[in-house]
């Protein structure tokens, strides 16, 4: 196994952490902004106003990228699965 081996597996593995968690800190951060300004304009400063937002995103997220976000994860796994025996011999 060579270092150029290595350096690619980490920069997939990055790649696949990146396009799965993406959609989700990307709509969190866009509600958190939102509710944020949202409290600062009417100084509404309850900690749940907040978190119940970005928990129904998320969720809502889920529901409708879940099996996208799944299916690149097993493809990743698959390739990982079937490229051992190269990296072995």
């Amino acid at each position: 196994m060579t270092p150029e081996t290595i350096v690619t597996l980490g920069q997939q593995a990055l790649k696949v952490t990146a396009l799965v968690s993406g959609p989700l800190l990307l709509g969190a951060l866009v509600v958190g902004i939102l509710v944020g300004m949202f409290q600062a304009v009417t100084s509404i400063n309850e900690m749940t106003l907040s978190f119940i937002p970005k928990l129904m995103v998320v969720a809502a997220i889920l529901m409708f990228a879940g099996s996208w976000m799944l299916d690149v994860m097993v493809s990743y796994m698959h390739q990982v699965f079937e490229s051992i025996p190269n990296l072995i011999g």
